[in-house]
């Protein structure tokens, strides 16, 4: 509870500067197929969705007058003000509840649609275990669960093409090593476990045979993969040296309640 409260309070001390300082998986130039994996699912307008883990709200523009019923859940106040102020009116539309996610008992047998983007975070992994347990619980029969997690592989992946870099400009093998760890923020995680350590924020970065034992030890069937390509662009670390190289990467999936 001390963690979770923790986590709470640095989620709403960043949340006026979230747009600047992560990545934004609905940003022109983004590939989202999370947004393609919304417009298949049959007659939303009669249908529950939640936006578990809103943040700043990105997704609810594209959930407002679409879904019959919107929920937005986060355990971040500040995270939930920010949302509200994006949808300005739209906001009456949807309900806004300040909550942690494994906190759904409420929402048993409810939800049509769960949605999470890069909000199963959480560093500590029995909580994550929890949390998929309870989005679980929420679904109705024949639910779906889509999501967007970070994906830990895409920095190493990154790693590779700064450390290729480095070398092509003369540098020895430790000083290109140490070039790309700079450039990549080597500093900030914990590769083994693909933990992520910013400004009082922690946050869990997955590979994607964890992302598919995790859903189905929750209960989850038809585990789909996919992936968030984004811009070789300012967002990214020498980004503009890097457009001719394939697209780096968040981990998106869609998985169903039998």
């Amino acid at each position: 509870m001390r963690e979770l409260q923790d986590q709470g309070r640095q989620w709403s001390r960043h949340a006026a500067r979230y747009d600047d300082l992560f990545l934004d998986a609905f940003q022109p130039g983004v590939v989202n197929p999370v947004l393609g994996m919304l417009d298949a699912v049959p007659e939303p307008g009669r249908k529950t969705v939640a936006d578990l883990g809103c943040g700043v709200g990105p997704l609810l523009p594209h959930l407002v007058g679409r879904f019959g019923r919107v929920i937005a859940l986060d355990f971040a106040p500040g995270m939930i003000a920010h949302a509200q102020a994006r949808l300005g009116p739209d906001a009456e539309r949807v309900t806004f509840e300040t909550r942690p996610m494994h906190d759904l008992e409420h929402l048993a047998g409810q939800l049509d649609v769960a949605v999470a983007i890069n909000s199963i975070v959480m560093p500590d992994v029995r909580v994550i275990d929890r949390t998929l347990r309870a989005i679980r619980a929420s679904l109705a029969p024949g639910g779906v669960f889509l999501g967007v997690v970070p994906s830990v592989d895409a920095i190493q992946y990154h790693t590779m093409l700064l450390l290729d870099q480095a070398l092509d400009r003369g540098l020895t093998p430790e000083e290109a090593e140490r070039s790309a760890a700079f450039h990549a923020e080597h500093h900030y995680y914990d590769f083994a476990f693909g933990r992520f350590a910013f400004r009082g924020l922690r946050q869990k970065f997955w590979q994607s045979f964890e992302l598919e034992h995790r859903l189905t030890k929750a209960g989850f069937s038809a585990v789909e993969l996919d992936r968030v390509l984004y811009p070789w662009d300012e967002n990214l670390a020498c980004g503009a040296d890097l457009a001719q190289y394939p697209q780096s990467w968040d981990w998106a999936f869609r998985a169903r309640v039998s």
